[in-house]
Parts: structure tokens; C-alpha cells; sequence
């Protein structure tokens, strides 16, 4: 699979915008056009209902386009590539309403990226029992990266793109020690938790929700052979992840939980400690807190007037509170574990 940034899936996208701007195209960019008017304004985003809209979209895109004159006599990977820029455009149009469009999104988000940041505390790849044979820190390395970037794209191929060059790597690494050790591969036992590994070490942004747009708008005539081979790998590797516990670790069960245990100290003491440090520069730094230009945290609509906020705007405040509210509920969550009283906190703040 090529990468997302290829000249070849740019060719596809290109090719397919070129197309749609011919006057011949009219009757076609009227039917993208009246389904993204249509989705948009369909009320509250619920991803699993959209997805479905969306395959079905695109399923009766291809049976036009394959009849339509723009594409007579086109080869099947013609029709592919024309398929591809159209994914690539109604998914780039619908992505704020698609990815990460949930509370529960964005909550599952928090809690995988949390329980992996614990994790790399501690995990090691004796406790996958990935054997010496296959530890190449250079190619791990490799794998973290394209792994990383997969927030970086906008449309399902591209994100998918990024999981298959991951996953490459780690298969280019089994096949070369294979030669090279006249070993055995043994398939998804080596693989797996290689790739378990590697997400740990990634930390992937977003891992829940990147996982599910792909899954819902990804075409699924394209998610097939060994795509779908990959992308259910690291489906199961986020399992694997949230489900993690001593035994699947090889160590005993109280030894697990007292890694846990140090690991979230850990990052309390690192927490107060960036606070601490943050907060001898706040004779400087008030004014820009304030404001909402804290490095972090963005308040795009702090100085707006609520008559002057576009009806996109508003469904993007709209958004922006869930999230703050989903994060504000979690943190408030973790003070109380932590016996910080929160108004005390609060007034200290303020003081």
C-alpha cells in the first residue's frame, strides 16, 4: 500500500477534483454535493448511522460514475482511482462531523492514551515474550513513526495508510530475521506482539477514535486481504492494551499493579512538577492564560460575539464543550483520587 503521501494518491484525488469541475460532471458533483447537504444537516453526528449513509453513498457513486461518460471505456483501476479522490473528498468534508464526534469518543480516547502513558513506564518486550531474535531498536523506531502520523490525515485511506507502513516494517523485520536465521515464521504469535509493543511505545493520538473512522468510512470493498489482516491486528493490539493485566504480562498480578501504582505517581509528581515550573513565570504568562493562548489549550471563540458565530461555528462550539465537559468530569475524577480537594485547588489558583 502506497503512502498517504504518494504521487500516486495524489494523482487520485487530483484527477478526481479535475474531472468533477467539467461541465460534464454537473449531474454528479449535484448528487455529492446533495448528500453532503443532506448529512451535514441530519441533526446530531452519530458515526455508526453516517457510516452507513456513507458506504451506501458510495455504493451508488460507483455504479454512476462506472456508467457515466467522463469514464467510458476506463479501466476497472481508472474507476478505483476515480473511487479513491471521491472517498478522499466527501470524508475530508465530513470530518469534523465524522471523527471523534462523541463524548464517548473522546472519552475512550483519554483513557486508552492514559493507560498506555502507564504503561510505557514499566513494559518491556520480555513481557510480550518477544524473543531477543527480533529486538531491532531501529525498525521499532521506524514503526513508532509512521504509527504517529496517522492523525495527520483527514481521509480513511490515508489514516489506513499509516497502519499498513507500520505494519510493513514489522513484517519486513520477521521476514529478514527469517532469512537470515533459517527461522520459522509463525505468523500473529511473532506479529502481534511486536505490534502490541509498538503501539505502547506510539502512544498513537486518538488511537479509539482513528480505529473507528477507518472501520465506518473506509470503502468496504477496500477493506480486504491483508488491509483487513493489519487493521484487525492493531484492533486487537488496543484490546490487548485496555484489557492488559498481570497475567498477560507474564508477572504476577501484585507486581502489575504496583507498576501501575508507581507509574501513575510517577506522573503526578511530573505533573506538579511542570506546574511548579510553569508557575514561575506567571507574572509573564497571565495575560496570555487568560486569553486562552496557553501552549495546549486553544479558546477559538473566546473574544467572538454569539451574534457574529456562523452555524458551523456554533456546531464546532458545540463540540469544543463536550469535550471540555468529558475532560473536566475526568480530571475532576482523578483529584478526587488523588484526595486533592478541587476548590481548595481552584482558590489557590486564583490566589
Amino acid at each position: 500500500m502506497e503512502s498517504p503521501t504518494s504521487p500516486a494518491s495524489r494523482l487520485d484525488f487530483y484527477d478526481f477534483i479535475g474531472r468533477m469541475r467539467r461541465p460534464a460532471a454537473a449531474d454528479l458533483f449535484h448528487s455529492i454535493r446533495s448528500f453532503l447537504a443532506s448529512l451535514s444537516q441530519g441533526g446530531e453526528p452519530n458515526a455508526e448511522v453516517d457510516g452507513g449513509r456513507v458506504q451506501t453513498f458510495f455504493a451508488e457513486m460507483e455504479t454512476a460514475i462506472r456508467d457515466h461518460p467522463l469514464w467510458a471505456n476506463a479501466t476497472n483501476q481508472e474507476i478505483d482511482n476515480a473511487l479513491e479522490g471521491l472517498e478522499k473528498y466527501i470524508m475530508t468534508k465530513l470530518f469534523d462531523r465524522a471523527f471523534a464526534s462523541s463524548a464517548e469518543d473522546v472519552k475512550s480516547d483519554m483513557e486508552i492514551s492514559e493507560k498506555i502513558g502507564l504503561l510505557q513506564h514499566f513494559v518491556r518486550p520480555h513481557h510480550l515474550d518477544i524473543p531477543k531474535l527480533l529486538h531491532n531498536e531501529a525498525a521499532w523506531l521506524l514503526a513508532v513513526k509512521e504509527l504517529q502520523k496517522i492523525n495527520s490525515f483527514k481521509s480513511p485511506r490515508e489514516k489506513l495508510s499509516c497502519i499498513m507502513s507500520c505494519c510493513q516494517v514489522i513484517n519486513n523485520l520477521l521476514l529478514n530475521v527469517s532469512m537470515s536465521n533459517d527461522r520459522t515464521l509463525s505468523g500473529a504469535d511473532d506479529f502481534l506482539p511486536i505490534l502490541i509493543y509498538i503501539t505502547i511505545k506510539a502512544n498513537p493520538p486518538q488511537l479509539h477514535s482513528n480505529l473507528k473512522f477507518i472501520q465506518l468510512f473506509r470503502r468496504e470493498t477496500r477493506l480486504i486481504s491483508e488491509v483487513e489482516y493489519y487493521l484487525t491486528n492493531l484492533i486487537s493490539a488496543k484490546m490487548f492494551i485496555m484489557n492488559v493485566n498481570g497475567h498477560s504480562l507474564s508477572m504476577e498480578e501484585s507486581v502489575f499493579q504496583t507498576h501501575m501504582e508507581s507509574a501513575k505517581l510517577g506522573n503526578h509528581i511530573s505533573v506538579a512538577s511542570t506546574s511548579s515550573s510553569q508557575g514561575l513565570g506567571a507574572s509573564t504568562t497571565g495575560l496570555n492564560e487568560e486569553s486562552g493562548d496557553t501552549e495546549g489549550l486553544k479558546f477559538p471563540f473566546m473574544d467572538s460575539e454569539t451574534e457574529s458565530l456562523t452555524p458551523a461555528e456554533v456546531k464546532q462550539l458545540h463540540k469544543l464543550y463536550r469535550q471540555v465537559v468529558t475532560r473536566y468530569t475526568l480530571l475532576s475524577k482523578a483529584l478526587r483520587k488523588l484526595s486533592v480537594d478541587e476548590d481548595q485547588l481552584l482558590n489557590s489558583v486564583d490566589d
